[in-house]
């Protein structure tokens, strides 16, 4: 959030526009970043030996040809965007990619065996990420180099963190055999990858034909939503425990409520608060409510299909064995759910372009609401089919009782935050968060015997913590 705010109030929302551009570029190059780590998460789930060291080594090649082919080309498509001023900038952006790369496949073999430190690893990059970039953009006046440069040293930063962590892992004696599997495997991972970025296009065309203010609103308020979509890690140990075959049902139906326990009200509080979260970002960001608002519903559905195509992939058994069979693999679940980006792509792409081009947009707002409410409309339709179509594949027991609750206390939230003036200051906003917090809260542990059992849970997780450090 700081270090938003650092860019918003000293960008203009063309700048942020331009800023935002430079990862949708680079995500073209990031485009193979899962080929590997999709695999090292289920083999070092089911405890294979020597598999950190090897995907490793194998990302971290895959990084430098992905950064060394965008340095060829990026001149070129700064000039088709006529953008050339910010060329430097574009460039530095290509050590980010090497970092993309080597801390996702760092994080994908810690979920493994400690999610849990993988938080400590975002608190450590955001924090060193702030420092920097506040110094370079406050007391150097470097605005685009200080915020690429916070972004760098930060992730940076996290990937030796984690390197650390796994120390103990790259000592082990590295097993070629796997290489040869994950590359026979990860034609699909490719498949995958090249249908979400096919999707992720939607931004390309919303900055070329909706304008780089546009691009920038879209980023401003999905500064929020991305909050919202941190209530995903509490559901993050799920999948390795499923693919270790330690996992019942009952835990994959409590981990559903949990993430859902969070993500409601986080998403009610910013449908009543929109306005003031993005006046704190900078007041010309005041008109953009709307946007938030309908990005906020995106980012529940997509929370919710999120979890259960992870559920479904948790429950694939086909590579158990350390091998990787291609004709079962593309018969699987995997191969289902990775084709579900190319759906995506074909009704919203088309769409998208047709109504930035021929409808004309009456300016960058409503450029960007009718981009989002397409992307609810296909984000909603293809989690509906996926679901017909698995339905015999799941065993996940909706705990409606429960939800239901969840969602009267959020309303109940929102309905009391909404009256209230809309404070445009820092401090009075997240103050005005802390009530809708305190609200929820208060009236969940009144109204939910499920969440007031989760109030001891936590405590004695945090005295265990502290009590085994007392003893190191």
């Amino acid at each position: 959030m700081i270090f938003t705010l650092l860019l918003t109030r000293n960008m203009s929302q063309q700048q942020y526009g331009i800023w935002s551009n430079i990862f949708d570029l680079t995500g073209y190059f990031t485009i193979l970043v899962g080929l590997f780590p999709f695999w090292a998460t289920r083999f070092v789930a089911r405890k294979k030996e020597g598999v950190v060291k090897m995907a490793v080594i194998a990302n971290s090649v895959v990084a430098l040809v992905a950064a060394t082919l965008y340095l060829s080309l990026v001149s070129t498509v700064t000039g088709a965007f006529h953008i050339n001023a910010y060329l430097v900038v574009y460039m530095v952006a290509s050590l980010q990619i090497v970092n993309a790369y080597l801390i996702t496949i760092l994080e994908s073999c810690l979920q493994s065996v400690k999610p849990q430190v993988i938080g400590y690893g975002l608190l450590l990059e955001e924090s060193c990420k702030v420092v920097v970039a506040y110094v370079l953009i406050v007391w150097f006046n470097q605005l685009f180099m200080g915020a690429m440069g916070g972004l760098i040293v930060g992730a940076s930063i996290q990937a030796v963190f984690y390197l650390w962590l796994l120390r103990g892992n790259l000592q082990e004696k590295i097993h070629w055999n796997y290489l040869k599997e994950w590359i026979k495997g990860s034609t699909v991972i490719f498949y995958n990858a090249v249908g979400n970025q096919l999707i992720a296009f939607v931004f390309i065309l919303l900055f070329l034909y909706g304008g780089e203010a546009a691009r920038g609103e879209y980023q401003a308020a999905a500064t929020f939503t991305t909050v919202i979509g941190y209530s995903q890690s509490l559901a993050y140990a799920l999948y390795p425990k499923m693919l270790a075959n330690d996992c019942s049902d009952s835990a994959a139906t409590l981990s559903f409520k949990t993430v859902l326990m969070f993500a409601l009200p986080m998403g009610a509080i910013t449908i009543a608060m929109a306005q003031s979260f993005l006046t704190v970002l900078n007041v010309s960001y005041s008109s953009v409510s709307p946007v938030l608002i309908l990005l906020t519903l995106d980012t529940l559905v997509v929370i919710i299909s999120h979890f259960y195509t992870s559920y479904l992939l948790g429950t694939e058994r086909l590579d158990e064995a350390g091998e990787i069979p291609f004709r079962k693999l593309v018969r699987s679940k995997i191969f289902m759910i990775f084709t579900v980006p190319y759906i995506q792509s074909a009704i919203a792409l088309p769409s998208v372009f047709y109504i930035l081009t021929q409808l004309a947009p009456g300016g960058s707002v409503q450029a960007v609401m009718y981009v989002i409410v397409i992307n609810i409309l296909v984000h909603l339709a293809t989690f509906i089919g996926l679901c017909a179509f698995t339905r015999k594949s799941t065993r996940i027991m909706v705990a409606w009782k429960s939800l239901g609750k969840y969602l009267f206390a959020s309303v109940v939230t929102a309905a009391v935050l909404y009256p209230l003036p809309s404070p445009t200051t820092i401090i009075l906003t997240f103050g005005k968060v802390g009530v809708g917090g305190a609200t929820y809260l208060a009236l969940l542990l009144l109204i939910d015997a499920d969440a007031r059992a989760l109030v001891p849970l936590i405590w004695r997780e945090i005295r265990g913590a502290f009590v085994r450090s007392d003893k190191k």
